[in-house]
This record gives structure tokens, C-alpha cells and sequence, in this order.
């Protein structure tokens, strides 16, 4: 039995480790503003209006739901992913309330396809940890064979 990880077992472990990451580190910066020093120019003024408190504090609790939502892939990456992917959902929708930020929303829905690619290949990689192989990272058919040799 080869230790080496297969591709889909390389791209899973690849976006858990960036769908982890990258919103713990942008949640953070929501309060030390090293990457962006005024994080609520991207606030939608329709979000700023329902959200109570002024615009900083919503970042401050946008921050937080950042780092949490990182924590969750990290520790459960089938239901974090989804998160991830729902939270970017939602970004998209203030940057084009905003207006002006198209560029980013366009960034933000290919990251909010990677998320929604780690969801599908965490259902299959952690399903892979309660049985003995995965059908998609065994079988080398994509899932459409049962894995042989367990």
C-alpha cells in the first residue's frame, strides 16, 4: 500500500489548508488593519443600515465570523467549507450593493467555487475516514467503481 497522497487527496489537503488560513488571517486584520486600513469602505450602505452599531463594529463582528469560519474548516471541513463558500456568497452580494467593487466580487465567486470544490471533496475524503477507502480516491474512476483491496 502506497503512504503517498493522490491528487484529490493533494487539492483536498491543499484547500482545507487555504480555506483555514486565508479567512483566520482576514478576519484578524478586521482589527489590526495591516492588509487594508479601512476595511469599511467595502460595507454595502444597506448592510451598514441593518446591521446595529456603527460600521467598525460591524467589521469587528465580521472579523470574528471570519476566524470562527476558518476554525470550522480546519476542524470539520465538510461543514466549514460550506460556510466559507455561504459567507464569500454573501460578500459578493455587499461588494456589488457597494458598487465598485466588481473586480473583487469576481475574485471572491472563484474563491467561492474552491470552497464549494473543497465541500465535494471533503464529503468524499472524510467519508473515506469512516470506511475503509473512498471510491473517489481509490478507485481512480472518480466514485463510479467501488474501491478494491480494503
Amino acid at each position: 500500500m502506497s503512504t503517498s497522497l493522490s491528487p484529490a487527496q493533494q487539492a483536498f489537503l491543499l484547500l482545507r489548508i487555504a480555506f483555514t488560513v486565508a479567512p483566520i488571517l482576514f478576519g484578524l486584520d478586521k482589527f489590526a488593519e495591516v492588509l487594508n486600513d479601512d476595511w469599511t469602505a467595502y460595507l454595502a450602505p444597506q448592510f451598514d443600515d441593518l446591521i446595529p452599531g456603527s460600521a467598525q463594529d460591524a467589521m469587528y463582528a465580521i472579523g470574528v465570523i471570519e476566524v470562527a469560519a476558518g476554525l470550522v474548516v480546519a476542524v470539520a471541513p465538510r461543514y466549514g467549507s460550506l460556510l466559507v463558500a455561504g459567507w464569500l456568497g454573501g460578500i459578493i452580494i455587499n461588494l456589488l450593493l457597494a458598487g465598485g467593487y466588481g473586480d473583487i466580487a469576481l475574485r471572491d465567486f472563484g474563491l467561492m467555487l474552491g470552497a464549494l470544490t473543497l465541500a465535494r471533496l471533503a464529503w468524499s475524503e472524510e467519508g473515506s475516514t469512516s470506511r475503509a477507502h473512498s471510491r473517489v480516491f481509490h478507485s481512480g474512476t472518480g466514485g463510479s467503481a467501488p474501491a478494491t483491496g480494503t
